[in-house]
């Protein structure tokens, strides 16, 4: 934990920008019996952390599922003591709507009234009401747990569907992401992909995260080794050439008022202005250098 947020530090020096949250870990983190201790380990590195700095750390906790004995201990230890540093929540194996419920009632009742929640869905059941989870209005974001959703099929996916090359070709994995996908996209919510486990092979790491983005909809993936990190961000941003038309695109709507304009023989208006705009946000979040015309919107 403590090399996470360290290496947070120094990529937004290097960036200008947090380039990446940190979760911190309760549930897979702690081992059994010291939940508590481990959860005052969670809160202490969190009031360590400097929040007067000019780039603000975002980092958030992973507590235990809202069924486990120490869920309500976590969250009144966590959020009652630092909620407001915190940018996120996270619950995992969250299978229904009254899950998020409980989990709400719980960061309400520990003073996080304005604290975003994510959630992990992580079962066959929890894919089906994805689209009623993703509408609840305090979801920031749907994760989705590989390791889970394949053992919770009893052996009817096989193993390799939690690698690198299964987790993309197995039917009901591939079918599983898509829903997640689009239960965010349709309640504007942040999709984000699973990890991989194979971390050694930079490339390879790439590709998958290329894939999450460019064919199933993601917006953000989990890393769970530092070397990740890079391959994941390059994945994810803009070229620079996408980058370069974004910006001549939404600076020339800007200088006509967001009235329909022409551009290098192609028509644009508010519908592709969206579009452009989002790829610019895309490339401030992920650390891309930005035009000078474009600058001055961030």
């Amino acid at each position: 934990m403590r090399k996470s947020l360290q290496l947070q530090a120094e990529f937004s020096q290097r960036f200008g920008a947090c380039v990446f949250d940190v979760t911190l870990d309760c549930e897979d983190g702690a081992a059994v019996g010291a939940e508590a201790e481990h959860a005052q380990l969670v809160t202490e590195l969190v009031q360590g952390l400097d929040f007067s700095a000019a780039i603000r750390p975002r980092v958030g906790v992973r507590v235990h599922a809202v069924d486990h004995p120490a869920f309500e201990a976590d969250v009144a230890q966590i959020v009652g003591a630092v909620g407001h540093r915190l940018s996120h929540l996270m619950v995992p194996k969250v299978e229904s709507v009254a899950d998020v419920e409980r989990a709400v009632r719980s960061m309400d009742a520990a003073g996080g009234h304005e604290l975003p929640l994510q959630v992990l869905i992580e079962s066959p059941a929890a894919v089906h009401r994805a689209f009623e989870i993703a509408a609840h209005s305090r979801v920031q974001s749907l994760s989705f747990g590989l390791m889970d959703f394949v053992s919770a099929h009893g052996g009817a996916i096989p193993s390799d569907g939690m690698g690198l090359a299964g987790q993309f070709s197995h039917p009901l994995v591939l079918r599983a992401k898509l829903e997640i996908a689009s239960a965010c996209h349709a309640h504007g919510k942040v999709p984000s992909h699973c990890v991989v486990t194979e971390f050694k092979d930079r490339a390879a790491m790439k590709q998958a995260a290329q894939r999450a983005a460019r064919e199933l909809g993601y917006t953000r993936m989990w890393s769970i080794h530092p070397d990740q990190i890079e391959p994941i961000l390059e994945a994810f941003a803009p070229t620079a050439q996408e980058v370069e038309k974004s910006a001549r695109i939404i600076a020339a709507a800007h200088a006509a008022d967001w009235a329909p304009i022409a551009l290098d023989g192609q028509l644009h208006d508010r519908a592709s202005y969206r579009y452009y705009w989002q790829t610019l946000e895309r490339a401030h979040q992920t650390g891309c250098p930005l035009p000078p015309e474009a600058v001055v919107f961030f």
